[in-house]
């Protein structure tokens, strides 16, 4: 059975389709440096961070990198090593405002564009503590007066250090005590410690240390809970289950987890004597993707809970306000800016989220290791969305085909989608390839050549004329490799042997659930089979058998 489905290619960047313009259209729209324009022929570090610190803490603005100072176009290839210079700028730059990346063609030159948005809360400093602020065409430090007025004016309070009206004396005893275990402080230094975290102040909690410390810390803080709600049609409004998950911030984590991953279930998969209970979503995609919505969501917006939305095809994960500054759905996988940073931290003590930076690496490339659609962001200004896919173009009898294939030695993440190709009956060359993982031929042709000095695939013929097989003892599962007539004959003959099931045709073929609901229910229209019982009862049998 061919599954012509499309795959999220594999490739380092994805780039959309760059701007182009004339040179006479680009020295119109940028004649010269001023306010919101700055001209950079290369990426020099110091001189680019003093840019963007001082554009944050003004207006904003565009850097174009490939422009010289007198505002010739020179180029800069809008490549990898240039993408992640500028990535590493921005994270060496204390609290930058939020920023993209682009590429312009002027005439058959790449110009790269930066744009950098004002930032909205606090300031921005170089990474050697200096303040800057866009001038005219100048990048002025800020000292003195002119300083403490900025400073002022733009001061930022972390509302997770906010005291509230919880006396420290009034944390729950035995969370406490773990949280001591976790940070392994003395018991004599408790509240010390507490001051110094941030968990407290005065003698009171903080909103963090309200979080980790009470029970119910909706009481004081409103609704800092987790909701959960199930639908069961992807374009149904109604909910069918709603359940509320309350508690210190870990054991939401904890409990959102499990349940959420007890409501997705698992896709069973029998390959010969192994049996592979295949997750629908990766535990560890889950638990970082609500781990970030309870550490870096606003809690000042009270009103409004962390929300998973349970549907057939997907999870959604909804946490209230918008994404932190600089952050943005683009670059949330370069840039980074905890919120709530002594939340997160505790969350790291607790073994509940990834390392500073890591957790969005974490999802995506998980994703991608279990061949499944990767998680979708969204940031509608009010709240972060992230949703992770259910469904796959690969299917669940794929996935559990290759890791058996992995007890024969080390695949890589292209190396899984080239081998599905293959079991799918494809006749494997450079091109196909290429078009598979949106590669070039180089890597193309490694790939293949690996795969065939590992053994897993076999080479006919050379050169430019070189097709490539799956070797021979890696036969994949029926439902891979026979057509839709070849296994309705198949399960008929089952059939014939006596009442089967739709595991029992799983089992057998590969296929997963709703693929041999659809051929049963074929063969039942067609009189070839007969059905009898419901739900987990149903049985199917050769017409003209009787039942047993």
């Amino acid at each position: 059975m061919e599954r012509n489905l499309p795959y999220p290619p594999f490739h380092p960047e994805r780039q959309e389709i760059p701007l182009t313009m004339s040179l006479g259209e680009f020295k119109r729209d940028f004649p010269e440096e001023s306010d919101h324009v700055e001209f950079k022929q290369g990426v020099s570090r110091k001189q680019l961070q003093d840019t963007v610190v001082a554009f944050s803490n003004a207006q904003g603005g565009v850097i174009l990198i490939g422009i010289a100072d007198n505002g010739d176009v020179v180029g800069k290839p809008y490549d990898s090593g240039t993408v992640d210079s500028i990535h590493q700028v921005m994270r060496d730059v204390h609290d930058p405002g939020r920023y993209s990346l682009h590429q312009v063609l002027v005439e058959d030159k790449s110009v790269v564009v930066v744009s950098i948005a004002r930032r909205q809360e606090g300031f921005s400093q170089s990474s050697n503590g200096v303040v800057r602020i866009r001038k005219g065409t100048r990048d002025e430090p800020l000292f003195g007066a002119t300083l403490q007025h900025l400073i002022n004016e733009r001061a930022a309070r972390r509302y997770e250090l906010t005291q509230t009206s919880l006396a420290v004396d009034a944390a729950d005893p035995d969370l406490l005590r773990n949280l001591q275990e976790k940070f392994g402080w003395a018991t004599d230094q408790v509240e010390e410690r507490l001051v110094e975290t941030g968990y407290a102040i005065d003698g009171r909690l903080t909103v963090s240390g309200t979080l980790l410390l009470s029970d119910d810390p909706g009481q004081v803080l409103g609704k800092s809970h987790v909701e959960l709600l199930r639908y069961r049609a992807d374009d149904s409004v109604d909910y069918d289950l709603r359940l509320a998950i309350r508690g210190p911030v870990p054991a939401q984590l904890e409990q959102a987890l499990q349940r959420t991953l007890d409501e997705l279930g698992t896709e069973l998969v029998v390959l010969g004597m192994r049996r592979y209970d295949l997750p629908q979503v990766p535990p560890v995609v889950i638990r970082e993707a609500i781990a970030n919505a309870l550490a870096h969501r606003s809690y000042e917006l009270d009103r409004t809970p962390v929300r998973i939305h349970i549907r057939p095809s997907s999870v959604s994960i909804l946490s209230p306000g918008g994404l932190p500054e600089p952050v943005t759905v683009e670059n949330i996988r370069e840039a980074t800016a905890p919120r709530n940073v002594d939340l997160i931290a505790a969350l790291r003590r607790y073994g509940l989220a990834e390392d500073a930076g890591r957790g969005i690496d974490v999802m995506e490339d998980t994703m991608l290791e279990e061949m499944l659609d990767p998680p979708r962001f969204e940031d509608n200004g009010h709240e972060v969305i992230v949703t992770l896919p259910v469904r796959s173009a690969v299917a669940p009898v794929e996935r559990a085909w290759i890791r058996e294939l992995e007890r024969r030695g080390t695949l890589r993440g292209p190396d899984r989608l080239v081998l599905i190709h293959g079991a799918r009956g494809e006749t494997l060359t450079n091109a196909r390839v290429r078009d598979i993982l949106q590669t070039d031929e180089g890597t193309a042709r490694e790939i293949l050549q690996r795969l065939r000095d590992t053994g897993f695939l076999e080479q006919r013929g050379t050169r430019g004329g070189a097709t490539y097989h799956l070797e021979g003892s890696l036969a994949p599962p029926a439902g891979l490799r026979l057509g839709p007539v070849e296994l309705a004959d198949l399960i008929e003959t089952m059939a014939t042997e006596g009442p089967i099931s739709n595991a029992d045709v799983r089992a057998a073929t590969g296929l997963d659930r709703s693929e041999v609901r659809a051929i049963l229910a074929k063969l039942v229209k067609e009189g070839r089979v007969l059905q009898s019982g419901q739900r987990r009862g149903t049985r199917y049998r050769a017409a003209g058998r009787s039942s047993d």
